[in-house]
């Protein structure tokens, strides 16, 4: 994939994250270099050693030593995908406590294409902070892609069936038809 625009796959904690592996292979179908950066509870959803396998390139989910170098390429843009409401709301603050945000961050600050799901439970998709977590992101750049209505209940135990991997799929192809 040298030559290939970068693109970072940031997956949180949430059951979607399962799917992330197909999300990726659409993405190399359309010509990305993907590497995948999880936060410490996203590793519990993926297979990383597939992940792994089909990239290329280790998934990244802690900091590294800063005598170690990096392994992975610099980002063209990233999708974060599923975004949980800690992620959003910890990005929104400014927080880097883990890899995820602090690269997260950065983007924000380089002026890179992020596209992001949010994936909380109904009930924290109303706590009044994610609300305004939303809207700063949006104001900063990032294209949200949120629909309450498809949210799990708090006690459904449901994860993945609603999430937006479509609009996210439609949404990379727009942005990769927009790079070199």
């Amino acid at each position: 994939m040298a030559g290939s625009p970068v693109l970072y796959v940031v997956a949180c904690g949430g059951p979607p994250a399962a799917e992330v592996t197909a999300f990726v292979v659409h993405a190399q179908e359309q010509g990305w270099n993907v590497c995948v950066v999880a936060t410490p509870s996203g590793t519990k959803f993926l297979d990383t050693g597939r992940l792994a396998e089909l990239t290329g390139h280790p998934v990244r989910s802690q900091y590294k030593q800063p005598d170690e170098p990096d392994v992975l390429p610099p980002a063209d843009a990233f999708v974060v995908a599923p975004a949980t409401f800690n992620t959003v709301n910890k990005w929104a603050q400014g927080s880097s406590d883990t890899l995820a945000l602090g690269l997260l961050n950065e983007a924000l600050g380089l002026g890179l294409p992020i596209l992001a799901a949010p994936w909380p439970n109904a009930a924290l998709a109303r706590h009044p902070a994610f609300g305004r977590s939303v809207a700063d992101l949006r104001g900063w750049g990032v294209t949200i892609l949120f629909d309450p209505a498809r949210l799990p209940a708090p006690d459904s135990g449901q994860g993945g069936t609603a999430f937006p991997w479509d609009e996210l799929r439609r949404e990379l192809k727009t942005l990769r038809a927009r790079l070199p």
